[in-house]
């Protein structure tokens, strides 16, 4: 009977720019007998929702569709469960759960519909909608990233520290013991201190790149910077890691021409989802991480929102509050 009612929608019907966005009335989604309905009550507006809003970079439309991409938008979720299918046994209604997709979930919208066996897990006790759902995005990337490579006292100096990859990285690099240097803008320095940065640097007033230290990973989370650029802080046996494809796509093919040199590129593919929330869940459930949250906007401005995090000026994550 659900399934017949109508909800409020964020709705495109193509790729472009944030002015293409509607607040539309659809029908509410019927759920299979693996899935439950969830009352979203929280989303995000991230760099994944703004590369899938445009179709750009165009490789990411191999996944999201060619020509025309999913009505709805939203790549994660926050909310309640509402019903539960047949064959469900972990959730039940009322339950608190949050998740992550980044082909896409069909989450800016009242409701939405999610098999269990995706990257949806329980809210722990005492945190809120709005900050659950802000430690995902970003949180598993940066996760990505880290995994692969890094390890306890390891030296890391991260770029692009106050954005929600950043800034998520700069926590889980501290809860495994590293060392780490965060470079981040004026506004932000504190909180960068806050958020545990054993050493922060102003790109407004310095550059980077000329620092004297050492280190044995380099991750520019905003990709703006370079291999080349970065080479001469890495150490001998040194690894930079980037969250974009760099100028010409050099990180794509970078990490095959230096597989066999000291300093070298890697450019892990960001897989398994539910890996990343398992363990977002975990870290929140003890207090080991704090998202950041720049701005919360209601679902009416939803086009400002995406304007705002297309500007590259973010701190953290923007969060959507769905009436």
């Amino acid at each position: 009977m659900m399934g017949n009612r109508k909800m409020k929608a964020v709705t495109r019907r193509a790729y472009g720019t944030p002015e293409i966005l509607a607040i539309s009335e659809i029908d509410m989604p019927k759920i299979k007998d693996d899935e439950v309905l969830v009352r979203v009550r929280a989303v995000t507006v991230n760099r994944t929702d703004c590369g899938i809003l445009t179709g750009k970079p165009y490789i990411i439309r191999a996944f999201v569709g060619p020509i025309r991409p999913a009505m709805v938008p939203g790549t994660d979720f926050a909310g309640e469960v509402r019903a539960v299918g047949r064959k469900v046994s972990r959730y039940k209604v009322g339950d608190r759960v949050f998740g992550f997709y980044d082909e896409g979930f069909k989450s800016q919208a009242q409701y939405m519909a999610i098999s269990v066996k995706k990257a949806i897990v329980h809210i722990p006790d005492g945190v809120s909608f709005q900050e659950a759902v802000a430690s995902t995005e970003g949180f598993h990337y940066a996760n990505n990233f880290i995994n692969k490579i890094a390890s306890s006292k390891k030296k890391v100096l991260v770029n692009g520290a106050t954005g929600a990859i950043g800034s998520a990285a700069l926590q889980i690099l501290k809860h495994m013991g590293c060392y780490v240097t965060a470079v981040g803008n004026t506004k932000n320095l504190e909180l960068l201190g806050n958020l545990g940065a054993d050493k922060v640097i102003d790109y407004e007033k310095e550059d980077f790149t000329r620092d004297t230290e050492q280190y044995d990973i380099i991750l520019d989370a905003v990709g703006k910077s370079s291999f080349k650029k970065c080479k001469p802080l890495l150490g001998p046996s040194g690894i930079y890691l980037s969250s974009e494809l760099g100028p010409y796509a050099q990180n794509t093919y970078l990490p095959l021409l230096t597989l066999f040199q000291g300093k070298r590129v890697v450019f892990p593919l960001p897989t398994n989802c539910k890996r990343s929330i398992l363990y977002a869940q975990d870290l929140l459930s003890k207090g080991l991480f704090k998202p950041v949250i720049d701005r919360v906007y209601p679902m009416e401005e939803i086009r400002e929102a995406y304007k705002y995090v297309l500007t590259g000026q973010k701190t953290g994550n923007v969060v959507i509050a769905i009436p």
